[in-house]
């Protein structure tokens, strides 16, 4: 909009918003999820930037409150996603001044414990990689809805090189058909999904999507048990691992992945005596830094999706 002569464009919201909710069940299971929330409010509320005037602006304390009452609401189990549309749609619906709402959530990955052989009533151990979902909603009913994942760490020992690559006056590195091969993996996917009304209503689907979502990177990264699938690079592992997801989940239009190449050094230490380390394929040095950094997309032709 244009305000005084100048384009002028403005949002407000509360971030690292931190809820937990336990769910009970009569038969004394518990159920817990921990979540980092983000609120963006896009609104009409010009006249608290230009004068003293803010009667239009919902308060960054009045959006962390919600998320405790919403939360306190949902009796049931629900996904990060279907909490973030919740959310979304709660604040473009209740506050005639928000035209949209961008909620995005972290979730932390709290995890069952097992003790005995049997899984434990209340008892939680925390994993690993996160579960990342972030909900647009428009007053129309407009809905952009993706889901992630942060921190998926993946490693393999062999079936994996780096050979043909360009050469000149500045490449010291050699060709290589056995290496290993370590990222983390960041993955983001954008769901077909383009209005409230069409999102599925089936309890859990988000979350049952994202475990095989999971499932299906990481089986493509590793190949069969017995023995596994050659890796020729980074970039071609990727592109495998987007395609996968892609011909796996047609309600999925649209996937990135970012897969930093974490590098696992060759030892070889000498002396004037002699070897004191030769290498065979057994003693590395890990490090993260620097390391490569791959990312790429890939969509649907018909999809205009992008992150």
């Amino acid at each position: 909009m244009t305000v005084e002569g100048f384009k002028f464009e403005q949002r407000h919201g509360k971030e690292r918003v931190r809820v937990a909710r336990v769910w009970k069940t009569q038969q004394g299971r518990h159920f817990v999820v921990e979540w980092r929330v983000g609120i963006t409010l896009l609104s009409d509320c010009v006249n608290s930037y230009l004068r003293d005037d803010n009667s239009d602006i919902v308060a960054t304390d009045t959006m962390k409150n919600t998320v405790y009452a919403k939360a306190k609401e949902c009796s049931e189990m629900l996904s990060v996603e279907d909490f973030a549309i919740l959310l979304a749609k709660h604040f473009v619906s209740f506050y005639k001044q928000v035209t949209g709402a961008i909620v995005n959530i972290v979730e932390k990955p709290w995890e069952r414990v097992i003790v005995d052989g049997q899984p434990h009533e209340h008892g939680f151990k925390l994993g690993s990689e996160k579960h990342i979902a972030e909900a647009t909603v428009q007053k129309s009913g407009a809905l952009q809805l993706t889901s992630g994942i942060e921190g998926l760490s993946v490693l393999k020992t062999t079936r994996s090189g780096f050979e043909g690559f360009i050469r000149d006056k500045y490449t010291a590195l050699p060709d290589t058909r056995e290496r290993m091969l370590a990222t983390e993996v960041t993955a983001l996917w954008r769901y077909s999904y383009e209005s409230l009304y069409s999102v599925p209503q089936r309890p859990l689907y988000f979350t049952d999507k994202y475990l095989e979502v999971k499932k299906v990177l990481a089986d493509t990264f590793f190949g069969p048990p017995n023995v596994g699938v050659y890796s020729p690079s980074v970039q071609n592992t990727l592109y495998l691992m987007a395609k996968a997801t892609l011909n796996r989940f047609p309600d999925i239009a649209y996937v990135h992945l970012k897969m930093p190449n974490l590098h696992f050094i060759p030892v070889n230490i000498s002396n004037k005596d002699g070897p004191i380390v030769k290498f065979d394929d057994d003693v590395y040095l890990p490090t993260d830094e620097p390391h490569g950094s791959i990312q790429a997309s890939l969509s649907r032709l018909w999809s205009n999706s992008k992150l």
